[in-house]
């Protein structure tokens, strides 16, 4: 059976949660998953995660589940986890040291190449076997290796322009962690992360818990007011 061209945008986010819990479950020596543990990892309905593979044209066995290795490697090809992807990255402060020597990123095919800032103080460092380039050198760099994506993790002021840079060295894919919506061409596809966005969702829900507990101490305490 062919596989279906294209895939709802919410259903491609789940696969590779799926795919990380395939993973834990082959080292754990699991032979057959059912959609409904993959589903606790992304937390929706196994109906969902059926749903969510029949995109790959993979229905799984009633009764049994879905036999993880041939699975996992079918994500692996439909995710292109299986090609290398080399990227450049720009901005060399927390962030981008940490994106940097992430080891994670290997098991997604993905390789860091050149690292650049334009902080002279910074040039020449070592961060992992990287040195550390003047972002003058980036849309060279891009355009001799032929480099297709590009991480962005500098200060918003300055990510436009770097993202001019790369686009112009043929960047075809960014993933832009400054806070800043970027201005390119509709043929570069952008993924932005705004961790300050992130972190104002999280810290409403630890208010809202916070006054749930609250109003659960204070309705014992309002019962023996009553009933003095």
């Amino acid at each position: 059976m062919s596989r279906k061209t294209g895939i709802a945008r919410p259903s491609l986010h789940r696969l590779p949660i799926y795919y990380r819990r395939l993973r834990q479950a082959i080292e754990e020596g699991v032979e057959y998953i059912s959609s409904e543990e993959l589903g606790q990892s992304a937390d929706v309905p196994g109906s969902q995660v059926r749903k969510d593979l029949s995109y790959l044209a993979e229905y799984g066995r009633p009764g049994v589940g879905y036999e993880a290795r041939s699975l996992a490697a079918l994500l692996e090809e439909f995710l292109g986890l299986v090609n290398d992807k080399e990227a450049v990255l720009v901005g060399i402060g927390n962030l981008g040291r940490a994106l940097a020597l992430y080891p994670g990123f290997r098991r997604y095919g993905l390789q860091i190449v050149a690292l650049f800032d334009n902080d002279p103080s910074k040039f020449g460092q070592l961060v992992g076997e990287r040195v550390v380039q003047p972002v003058s050198r980036l849309t060279d760099v891009v355009r001799r290796l032929n480099i297709l994506m590009g991480i962005i993790t500098v200060p918003a002021e300055a990510a436009q322009e770097v993202a001019n840079m790369m686009v112009e060295g043929g960047i075809q894919v960014i993933w832009n962690f400054a806070p800043c919506k970027l201005e390119l061409p509709e043929s570069v596809l952008v993924k932005n992360e705004d961790l300050a966005v992130e972190l104002a969702t999280l810290s409403h829900h630890i208010t809202r818990r916070k006054l749930s507990a609250q109003a659960a101490d204070a309705e014992p305490k309002a019962e023996e007011n009553g009933g003095s």
